[in-house]
């Protein structure tokens, strides 16, 4: 079966923080901004200093289906530890996939 490559993007939202976890959080908040982390391999995890919203970006190859659910359930897990590492709970975990095989690129039309 063929493979793509898959862009995944986990949203959620932390909950019962308590101020250990808040601490651990916001003790690394700077490596975890939203405009410093990418789609990678490793995945990453972002947030800002309100610690209350989380996105986690993946980047992956897999299996190509005729639905992303296996894609979307894989990357639901990455970020699932990925939030469990800093020992912190989170709620309403949701994911979006896209395709990277199958995305159209416009190019710019060259000039005669």
């Amino acid at each position: 079966m063929a493979e793509h490559t898959y862009r995944v993007m986990v949203r959620g939202r932390f909950t019962d923080l308590d101020d250990a976890g808040r601490a651990r959080l916001l003790a690394e908040v700077d490596r975890h901004g939203v405009l410093t982390n990418g789609f990678s391999e490793q995945g990453a995890l972002s947030y800002d200093r309100a610690l209350d919203f989380f996105s986690y970006r993946v980047q992956f190859r897999a299996e190509v289906a005729d639905d992303d659910r296996a894609v979307r359930d894989r990357a639901l897990g990455l970020a699932a530890r990925a939030v469990e590492e800093f020992g912190v709970d989170f709620r309403d975990l949701r994911a979006s996939a896209t395709d990277v095989d199958l995305m159209k690129v416009n190019r710019p039309k060259r000039r005669a």
